[in-house]
């Protein structure tokens, strides 16, 4: 099913005001439905506001311009994102929401909503650009044709230029905003965030495209891969005329992710349980991580590169257990597990895991709907949000800023 929410978590969360957006095309599709749900603080006392179906009234209206206080040991659903669509769509294939992400900077977000559509939504949704109007910074709808496995914005500007800008900033950054789709016929289409028009389209991949990533050096690299066993590392700036291929995995490819300094790329094989790194440099294999194995059957999910690379985190699952093991990538060694074991009738299979931006919390999504927040090194969980068993969890992804995550 088609759902996507936005969690607070240990942040000052703005309010948000009213929402306003024009239909989207394709399939049955339209508008989104909102849902919003957080606490207040005001005066001491924690009150809860709820807002269904918001169309054009304020969300939350405070007599106090406070900003929202997270104190809950549960993360607090800021926004809820739903596509009505007819019930005869419901629950059938094409209507998942596999990839959510935010722009380097912040001031945009995408989600997958099924169907061959990409939403993206000027962010946060009470950002004066968006309430005045402003074209460039209105709701975009995407109409990719096939169904969309993978999203990336890019380019990703250098640590020392990716701080979320001020709202009324204009940069480089923004103004060449892309966003790339990967979809389930292999191929890879990219898209001008301002103008919203398909600029290229990617060819080479010759099964779904699960996953892409640009790396956060500012240059026009795009690193896909794909349920045909290969990486394919493009070069944007030729159009994708320029492409490498790592090939080494003996099955489908879950998920990729690059090292902060660029020079490492990861990737995780979902049956043949490969833990690969490559070179970003020399476009070559570099060893396969091995020793975390807890079972002798089992699948890999995701993995993620900590903010300053030192850590790889990867995530497996097995039966009605799931483990997320930590690896130095440079020397291969292992160096800690969060393992989760629980009885339960129905496979429990961990989806997606990411870092905070800070590198303090791993946030981790499961077939139970649940998000999960923890902080490496500590027994059990920081946060944790209900269980969900009528629909699955698939991805995860934290705002640049870190307080809100998104989950899919």
């Amino acid at each position: 099913m088609t759902f996507c929410f936005l969690l607070a978590h240990f942040s000052h969360c703005k309010r948000y005001r009213r929402y306003e957006g024009s239909s989207l095309s394709g399939q049955n599709c339209v508008l989104p439905s909102l849902k919003w749900t957080t606490a207040v603080q005001q005066g001491g006392q924690i009150q809860e506001v709820k807002a269904n179906n918001v169309k054009k009234e304020t969300m939350c209206s405070m007599g106090t311009k406070a900003e929202l206080q997270m104190t809950l040991s549960e993360p607090a659903l800021v926004l809820e994102l739903k596509t009505r669509r007819p019930p005869s769509l419901e629950g059938r294939a094409g209507c998942e929401t596999w990839s959510v992400d935010f722009s380097p900077d912040g001031a945009w977000f995408a989600w997958s909503m099924g169907h061959g559509i990409v939403w993206v939504v000027a962010w946060p949704l009470d950002s004066e650009d968006s309430q005045n109007g402003e074209t460039d910074r209105g709701d975009k709808s995407f109409s990719c044709g096939h169904p969309v496995w993978g999203l990336a914005f890019g380019p990703r500007p250098p640590k020392s230029a990716a701080a979320p800008r001020p709202a009324k900033t204009s940069s480089k950054w923004n103004k060449s905003l892309l966003l790339a789709t990967g979809l389930e016929n292999g191929v890879i289409k990219i898209w001008n965030v301002l103008t919203g028009d398909a600029v290229f389209d990617l060819h080479g991949h010759e099964g779904v495209v699960r996953d892409l990533v640009f790396p956060q050096n500012g240059t026009l690299t795009l690193i896909s891969s794909s349920r045909d066993k290969t990486l394919r590392i493009w070069d944007l700036a030729q159009k994708g005329k320029k492409v490498q291929v790592l090939s080494g995995h003996k099955d489908w490819i879950s998920c990729c992710c690059v090292s902060s300094d660029c020079s490492m790329i990861a990737s995780v094989g979902r049956f043949d349980r490969m833990v690969c790194l490559w070179s970003l440099r020399s476009y070559t294999f570099i060893r396969n991580l091995s020793g975390g194995i807890h079972k002798t059957l089992y699948l890999l999910s995701s993995c993620d590169f900590s903010p300053d690379g030192a850590v790889l985190a990867t995530a497996a699952f097995s039966g009605s257990s799931w483990w997320i093991d930590l690896w130095d990538p440079y020397t291969a060694e292992k160096l800690a597990t969060l393992l989760d074991y629980a009885e339960d009738y129905r496979q429990k299979q961990i989806s997606a895991i990411q870092f905070s931006p800070n590198g303090l919390y791993l946030a981790m999504v499961t077939d139970d709907r649940a998000l999960r927040i923890w902080e490496p090194g500590q027994k059990g969980m920081v946060m944790q949000t209900k269980v969900d068993r009528d629909s699955n969890g698939l991805c995860c992804n934290y705002h640049p800023r870190g307080g809100v995550v998104a989950t899919g």
